[in-house]
């Protein structure tokens, strides 16, 4: 039966953005308040049905730039970077500053900044190594996890586990990736990174993101990378990450993990009523 969600526009305008390929659906619910459910959130996540997306994100009203995300299974996610990178380029871009305080729900109050070549950065925080912080089921070495290849635990408003490897392309990560979304020490779940160095300061990594599966790109989980192969000696503070999806560059500096790397506004489109009725 065809139901309408009560806020639901008949009508309802929305942005397509990337960063390095981790895409986003991106609705500005200042002017126009809408309501989510998980239905409308999966159908509009649907790659073939609908517009397709690795997270959305919902800007709202607050005394700053305001943002909530989801996952594609349409779990709610604390934080994700490249989102918060492009939505902070639109924005200072319409404005034209060079500095944006964003709150994002769920992680709090971040900063983004465009540089003079217009890249934007965003400051994702500090990172949360403390087992109940990130948090885990029980009191263990977030530097080597009692999982088989010792992971590294990390915290960035979601929770990371990240496996030092060799060769990041000998993973099978669609196999792989889902055991450890689920594993029990991770009682919200995880996404999961593996990470192989290739030079100074220098890594690889793939990832698979809970409630979506393989993405082309995390920044979150760049972020945790990085901080964790800092952690272990294996980098410095500052590391350049090549994901599949392309580059981004890591600095953990006193005032939090900041991101950085290019961005993508691709196109604007308009949610029918046709299919909004069809959710």
């Amino acid at each position: 039966m065809r139901r309408m969600q009560q806020n639901r526009p008949t009508r309802w305008p929305f942005m397509k953005m990337h960063g390095l390929g981790n895409d986003f659906v991106v609705v500005d619910a200042r002017a126009q308040p809408v309501a989510l459910d998980v239905p409308l959130v999966q159908g509009l996540a649907d790659r073939h049905r609908g517009v397709g997306f690795d997270q959305l994100a919902v800007i709202s009203d607050g005394d700053d730039l305001t943002i909530t995300f989801y996952n594609a299974d349409g779990s709610h996610s604390s934080a994700c970077g490249n989102a918060t990178r492009c939505i902070a380029a639109r924005e200072m871009g319409l404005t034209g500053a060079d500095k944006l305080a964003i709150t994002v729900t769920g992680r709090g109050g971040l900063t983004a900044v465009r540089d003079a070549a217009g890249v934007t950065a965003v400051n994702m925080g500090q990172p949360q190594t403390d087992w109940q912080d990130i948090p885990l089921a029980q009191d263990v070495d977030t530097l080597a996890l009692p999982i088989d290849g010792a992971p590294v635990a990390t915290g960035m408003g979601n929770p990371h586990c990240t496996f030092f490897v060799e060769d990041v392309d000998a993973i099978d990560l669609a196999r792989i990736g889902p055991q450890i979304e689920h594993h029990p020490l991770y009682p919200e779940r995880t996404n999961v990174q593996f990470a192989q160095i290739i030079g100074p300061d220098h890594i690889r990594m793939r990832v698979w993101e809970r409630g979506t599966g393989i993405t082309l790109a995390s920044g979150s989980s760049s972020c945790a990378t990085a901080v964790a192969a800092h952690r272990k000696g294996l980098t410095g503070r500052k590391a350049q990450i090549d994901l599949d999806g392309g580059t981004l560059h890591i600095d953990w500096r006193d005032d939090g993990v900041w991101m950085s790397g290019p961005t993508a506004h691709v196109f604007d489109g308009v949610l029918t009523q046709d299919f909004l009725d069809s959710l």
